[in-house]
């Protein structure tokens, strides 16, 4: 029996647009919540003074979410269908949550965007698009919920459909699916509705089933950050040196010649340990340990990549960055950079820009940036990284910039253009 393939998504929607209730309505008409989590929510609802279940209650978790009616951390929930596995990260809806949302869709396959039929597209609408092109996530789902509230009128839905798509264009998001649903009633969330006849297109969760999920770690440039380097020096393996990690990208294949980055030496091959088993080939996202032809100095940072798609080495990182800690990134600051297993110090050298989500427009020279703001920025580092352009690969183009203090998380940053289309520059 085949497993389903595994579709990330994420979603995220200003507050008070129903997302929550969205993916409670997704969970429960999917037959994916547990007979005790109804329970508990039918009964936390009744306490409300509600007839009806809210169905809410089923991703705000936190107290402080459940007493104000609104999302603040990223809730992650795993379900499946007969056709799919899905791996669903709810995001935070108000502005100063952005980074909230950065996290939830830094790994997504597909995003889904919820507007309010009766407020159409609004600033935070156009900034969780942004945020999803910024990203680089391929597919974008546009649900236009409340369309009870609007008599299920289709002339709303098209002109909501029509201007979000033209914004989601110049953001070079090429592939949005647009839904008029309503997560309250239930309709075109996973049943169709009976109420809207003119909409001929899939429901949520058909939609959600069917979007094809390509595996672009297995067909970028090979990738492998070295973990550890195993050497048992037993009397079985006397002389065995092999280098285990993750595959973050890519093929690896025995024969193959490969460079040790960023030292540049080379060599080949020899063998691939996957699962106690010697194989030929190992593709990401798979645990191996490589062997060598030769005794190479490599320790746990380095990179093994195939010599003639090997990337080139650089101290100075150009970057596109989400700032995501309360004490803010400053000119001249000194911080820890963290790129696959490799971390080095490095000193944030320029911050060119930061950029307005809404427009596009770009604020020069702003001196630092503060929780939530995206910004270009210039770190040199003390030892050369083998970067790659996030655009080629999400893995092995993505880094964190860290205080060496306390180890705090400071900054999640894109290496090279922030976007298709629209391409700001240093």
């Amino acid at each position: 029996m085949d497993v389903p393939a595994l579709l990330r998504f994420a979603t995220a929607g200003s507050v008070d647009d129903g997302k929550s209730t969205l993916v409670g309505r997704l969970l429960h008409d999917s037959k994916s919540v547990l007979a005790d989590q109804l329970e508990a929510v039918e009964a936390a609802s009744a306490r409300r003074g509600q007839d009806t279940p809210d169905l809410a209650l089923l991703t705000d978790g936190l107290r402080a979410e459940r007493e104000q009616g609104i999302t603040i951390d990223v809730a992650y929930r795993y379900f499946a269908t007969a056709r799919r596995r899905f791996i669903l990260a709810d995001t935070p809806g108000h502005v100063q949550y952005t980074r909230n949302m950065v996290t939830g869709a830094s790994t997504a396959d597909l995003a889904v965007v919820l507007v309010d039929a009766r407020n159409g597209v609004i600033e935070q609408t156009r900034r969780h698009a942004a945020v999803a092109a910024l990203l680089r996530v391929p597919h974008v789902v546009l649900a236009v919920n409340k369309m009870d509230l609007v008599g299920y009128r289709e002339t709303v839905f098209a002109k909501i459909a029509e201007e979000f798509t033209a914004y989601a264009s110049e953001l070079g998001i090429r592939d949005v699916t647009a839904i008029p649903i309503s997560a309250l009633a239930g309709d075109n969330v996973v049943e169709p509705s009976a109420h809207m006849t003119w909409y001929g297109g899939p429901t949520v969760l058909e939609h959600l089933e069917t979007v094809p999920v390509t595996d672009e770690s297995s067909a970028a440039r090979a990738r492998f950050p070295v973990q550890y380097v195993i050497r048992p020096q037993t009397a079985e393996h006397p002389d065995y040196r092999g280098y285990a990690g993750q595959i973050a990208s890519g093929v690896l294949r025995v024969g193959e010649a490969v460079t040790v980055l960023p030292s540049g030496r080379t060599s080949t091959i020899e063998g691939i340990d996957a699962l106690g088993e010697s194989v030929d080939t190992a593709w990401a996202p798979q645990s191996v340990t490589l062997r060598l032809k030769d005794d190479v100095d490599i320790s746990r940072g380095d990179l093994i990549a195939p010599t003639a798609l090997a990337p080139t080495t650089t101290r100075d990182v150009v970057a596109t960055v989400c700032h995501v800690a309360d004490r803010p990134l400053t000119v001249g600051q000194r911080v820890l950079l963290k790129h696959t297993t490799r971390t080095v110090k490095a000193i944030v050298k320029e911050i060119p820009s930061r950029l307005t989500l809404d427009d596009l427009s770009q604020h020069p020279a702003p001196g630092q940036l503060v929780a939530n703001d995206i910004g270009r920025v210039l770190v040199r580092t003390a030892e050369p990284l083998a970067l790659d352009a996030y655009a080629d690969s999400r893995r092995t183009g993505s880094f964190l910039l860290i205080d060496p203090a306390d180890g705090t998380t400071l900054t999640a940053g894109m290496a090279g253009d922030a976007f298709t289309e629209h391409e700001w520059s240093l």
